[in-house]
């Protein structure tokens, strides 16, 4: 008998010898995880539930008329300095030089930015009056989820949407700033959220591609800081956060280290053909 269908003989299509399970393989493409490696990783999902959180305490306190619209502008516009800053100096610039861009061009992409939704602030603070505010709660709550969602955290999958997933966290913001008392409270909260949605993912990208250290002791400080804040609010939902944020960061990568143990994919002569030569010149 030989493994072949191109040749008449006196056995089924079907038929195999007993040298079928010889070639078996176990685990051949299976990849081995270290615990440390996916505790890093997992700072991404950390840093992106810590920023809805600080999103979502800064709203309230607004709300409550515990920190004035000028107040939380002259912060972020503080950090934001001394992001843009930080931006430049983990890679020296190089990044910058690549891409072409000058800092003309984002001085004036943030004047236009910064222009528009003032001038845009009062059509904002008054989009939803006719909608309950249960209504609008809810719709922040589901929109932020999609954003943590459809984030892009680094993995390669179809569901990953940085843009769907950084309108969404937009649209919250939106409905959240229009049951502010004022026009100008909606502006700053729009332009926060703009910034902390937007602008911090791509610092903290930067700087875990560039300075891992750094970036694990950022991770590290950004959610004691969201911790604090929330825990001002509500001392119950700081205790489920730090739960949440612990079980993210250290027991999901434990578990997923302890499942790769029991992962059993198998290999053979009957997996379907795969052509690894490069076709591109036949196309």
């Amino acid at each position: 008998w030989q493994k072949v269908l191109y040749e008449r003989q006196p056995f089924p299509d079907n038929y195999v010898d007993q040298r079928f399970l010889e070639e078996l393989r176990k685990n051949v493409h299976a990849r081995r995880y270290r615990y440390r490696a996916v505790v890093f990783q997992s700072g991404a999902v950390v840093q992106q539930l810590c920023s809805v959180c600080v999103f979502v305490v800064t709203w309230w306190y607004m709300d409550a008329g515990m920190l004035s619209p000028q107040g939380l502008f002259g912060a972020a516009l503080v950090t934001s300095l001394l992001g843009y800053v930080l931006f430049d100096a983990v890679d020296g610039g190089a990044g910058r030089r690549e891409s072409g861009r000058t800092r003309w061009a984002d001085l004036k992409s943030t004047l236009v930015f910064a222009a528009f939704t003032y001038g845009f602030s009062p059509v904002l603070k008054t989009l939803t009056e006719s909608i309950s505010t249960d209504t609008i709660y809810a719709m922040s709550a589901l929109m932020l989820l999609g954003h943590l969602i459809f984030f892009d955290y680094g993995a390669n999958a179809a569901i990953v949407s940085s843009t769907l997933s950084l309108n969404m966290a937009i649209f919250a913001s939106v409905c959240l700033a229009s049951r502010l008392p004022r026009s100008l409270h909606a502006f700053v909260m729009v332009t926060f959220a703009m910034q902390i949605f937007a602008l911090w993912p791509m610092l903290q990208k930067k700087l875990k591609a560039r300075t891992p250290r750094c970036y694990v002791g950022v991770t590290v400080l950004f959610a004691l800081a969201a911790l604090g804040g929330l825990a001002t609010v509500s001392s119950v939902g700081a205790v489920l956060f730090a739960s949440l944020l612990l079980a993210i960061s250290c027991l999901c990568p434990y578990c997923l280290i302890r499942l790769q143990l029991l992962k059993d994919n198998i290999h053979g002569p009957w997996d379907e053909a795969e052509i690894k030569e490069d076709l591109s010149r036949f196309l």
